[in-house]
């Protein structure tokens, strides 16, 4: 990574069950390990990314969904909870959210509420990683408007692959209309199973395809029990068991991360 300048990565897929929030959180911790500062910032309102950090806001703690519904009541620096590892932070979500588009859809500048509201933590860290809802909505939307990075979890399942193609297709439009410093970083194939044909098929139309393979990750995210063991022990599988499988995948992805940074 640049010295100074930090990555500012969305991890989205418009498609459920793809990996999205164990991405954000084992790559979060497996960069920790290589001695980088991390930010998390959850805009699932499920969210999940507290829960796999073993962090559970309390009501009276201010959360991503305070930081946008009133701009300017709260700080973003009370709003950062640290977790049990240092140089891993958190931005939680709350249930919330989920009422946020609502309750936006008429406000001015709706897209932009995130970045304004914690832009000034940006340079406090190697790495923001941004968890996005499973959807295209307006929390999406403010996540991509202020990210300067996508990367992008698909798994090896045709559902997920053939959904690869909006999610292309809403960043680009996004790039054009809102945010034009916004870039697809990555392409990493999760839930791979090495002994099933429909995976293996699936990765090798990732390969082949022109609009995808020069996005797509050597390091490949394989189906491992311990890392759903891991998210429910509320600890990233690189601490939770460094030997599994699932430790040595993100840390191959953290390695290869770190030298896929911009110039």
């Amino acid at each position: 990574m640049a010295e100074r300048e930090s990555r500012i990565v969305a991890v989205a897929n418009e498609k459920g069950g793809v990996g999205k929030t164990a991405m954000v959180i084992n790559l979060g911790a497996a960069l920790v390990k290589k001695k980088k500062r991390v930010l998390i910032v959850d805009m699932d309102p499920q969210h999940n990314a507290g829960s796999g950090l073993g962090i559970e806001a309390g009501e009276d703690d201010i959360s991503v969904y305070d930081l946008i519904s009133e701009p300017g009541k709260y700080r973003a620096e009370d709003a950062v909870c640290r977790t049990k590892w240092e140089g891993l932070d958190l931005v939680a979500s709350h249930t919330d959210l989920s009422g946020a588009e609502v309750e936006l859809v008429d406000q001015q500048g709706r897209e932009n509420r995130l970045k304004s509201a914690i832009e000034n933590l940006f340079d406090l860290y190697d790495a923001v990683l941004m968890d996005s809802p499973p959807s295209l909505s307006l929390l999406t939307i403010n996540v991509f408007a202020a990210c300067r990075e996508v990367l992008v979890p698909c798994q090896t399942q045709p559902y997920a692959f053939r959904a690869l193609e909006d999610l292309f297709d809403t960043v680009d439009a996004v790039r054009k209309d809102i945010n034009s410093e916004l870039r697809l970083s990555g392409l990493v194939p999760t839930f791979y199973e090495t002994r099933t044909r429909v995976s293996r098929m699936i990765l090798e139309r990732m390969q082949a395809d022109e609009r995808y393979r020069d996005y797509l990750y050597n390091t490949v995210i394989r189906s491992n029990t311990t890392i759903a063991a891991s998210s429910e022990a509320g600890k990233p599988v690189v601490f939770y068991r460094s030997t599994s499988n699932g430790a040595r995948d993100f840390t191959a992805l953290a390695e290869e991360f770190i030298r896929r940074a911009p110039s």
